[in-house]
């Protein structure tokens, strides 16, 4: 395609992903190869608008591939361009388009050289992997025998790539600099996140939509995106624009807008987890940590000291999961837990006075709590959980009642143990709702 032609074809601005093999709808194979693609749509400015996985069959490849064609501009299509008769890719689009598939000489002779040069005969089901289609371009495939194509109708272009990633990454890598690259314009899309702790996804709604609504009428609007991820609420905002400073700018006003309204449950808008912002906090304020865990079994701890450099403010901390070891290695006072129960604040508050005072720590925590799936009674049922903080200055301790598999409830209970330590340095653990 020359210069001048390009600049009469609209820039590629959507896209979708169709993987193509049986072997993919069932339970032992998964398709990795979009969540590659995705990330270099991306980059090219090109946002993915679906993904579709379809089964060896001719019928549903050409289905599928029409429905894309509806939507959006760029169709990549992964799989199905082996030599067997079940590589079907090449017929089904050569259906959909009206366009003949053509054998290329030199491609079979390619081919045959390939094979030769391991001392084999190369079998006549591999001239398949030569037919491409009547005005489509080759795509090089430096680590197999199954060359991609990529042919343009209109504005819209179709990608077939081979299935396996060593495959399709090298030849996609290339094509992001090439093809690619010449079809995108100049728009790129800008991201931004905020990680949210405190307030389920219908709570985050409820105070966000009001503020991001407003974005879609702007120009060029804002499309943000609410998700519910372990331990966090996560608003992912999207800008395309080719201005990157005036996006970065924009998104910037945006990302404030959401904090003021969210105030102190936005921990993270930089991407990084819990255990690494507490982690800067305690660095910056020369503070340390200790733990005295039960229904955690220690996971607090190990989530802070997944981030290098955490000997700097992890003191340590004990997984007291009997009654027995709260007294012995926390100091906890057996008519404390008599009267009030393993599971409670008084027990939490006395595992992380006692924590702290054992280890020297700036800031204790204690974590008690009922995992389940057995152990829950009416008045305390599977999922309650209760936390303190001590700090030098201040002490707070919440009971929280949490929902989901043992797994679940013993990730939010250290998520929540580490946010109220973060809320506590930050000045304001006694507006964490239990």
């Amino acid at each position: 395609m020359t210069d001048a032609t390009l600049l009469d074809v609209r820039p590629l601005a959507t896209a979708e992903v169709i993987a193509i093999g049986s072997e993919l709808l069932g339970s032992t194979r998964l398709d990795t190869n979009s969540l590659f693609l995705s990330e270099i749509l991306s980059s090219l400015g090109i946002v993915l608008r679906a993904k579709a996985v379809v089964g060896d069959s001719k019928r549903d490849i050409a289905a599928v591939l029409r429905g894309a064609l509806e939507r959006v501009d760029l169709v990549i299509m992964t799989g199905g361009l082996g030599p067997t008769d079940d590589d079907l890719t090449r017929e089904a689009v050569s259906d959909v388009l009206g366009v003949p598939l053509i054998e290329h000489a030199d491609l079979v002779e390619r081919l045959e050289q390939r094979f030769a040069r391991r001392g084999l005969k190369m079998p006549d089901v591999n001239r398949r992997q030569a037919q491409i289609l009547r005005g489509g371009v080759i795509v090089e495939n430096p680590n197999g025998t199954a060359p991609g194509q990529m042919f343009e109708r209109g504005h819209q272009v179709i990608l077939l790539l081979p299935g396996p990633p060593r495959e399709l990454k090298a030849m996609m890598v290339e094509l992001a600099k090439t093809a690619l690259a010449q079809r995108s314009g100049t728009e790129r899309l800008f991201r931004t996140s905020l990680f949210i702790v405190g307030r389920g996804e219908s709570h985050v709604e409820e105070v966000a939509q009001p503020v991001y609504s407003k974005w879609l009428q702007q120009s060029p609007p804002i499309e943000t995106t609410i998700l519910a991820a372990p331990g966090q609420i996560e608003l992912h905002l999207v800008l395309r624009s080719a201005d990157p400073a005036a996006a970065e700018r924009a998104l910037g006003v945006a990302r404030e807008q959401l904090i003021a309204a969210l105030g102190a449950d936005v921990f993270s808008i930089d991407g990084r987890s819990m255990e690494e912002i507490v982690g800067a906090l305690l660095l910056e304020r020369q503070l340390t940590v200790a733990a005295a865990e039960s229904c955690t079994g220690g996971l607090m701890m190990s989530r802070l000291t997944d981030v290098p450099g955490s000997s700097a403010y992890v003191a340590g901390g004990v997984v007291v999961y009997s009654n027995e070891l709260k007294t012995s290695l926390a100091g906890v006072d057996p008519a404390l837990i008599a009267s009030h129960g393993s599971v409670s604040e008084p027990v939490a508050m006395a595992l992380a006075e006692g924590i702290r005072a054992r280890t020297g720590a700036s800031i204790g925590v204690g974590i008690t709590g009922i995992a389940g799936p057995t152990g829950g009674t009416p008045q305390k049922p599977v999922g309650t959980v209760c936390i303190a903080v001590v700090g030098p200055e201040s002490a707070v301790v919440k009971t929280f009642a949490l929902f989901g598999t043992r797994t679940m409830i013993k990730f939010w209970s250290a998520q929540y143990a580490m946010n109220l330590v973060r809320r506590m340095l930050l000045g304001s653990a006694q507006e964490v709702h239990g």
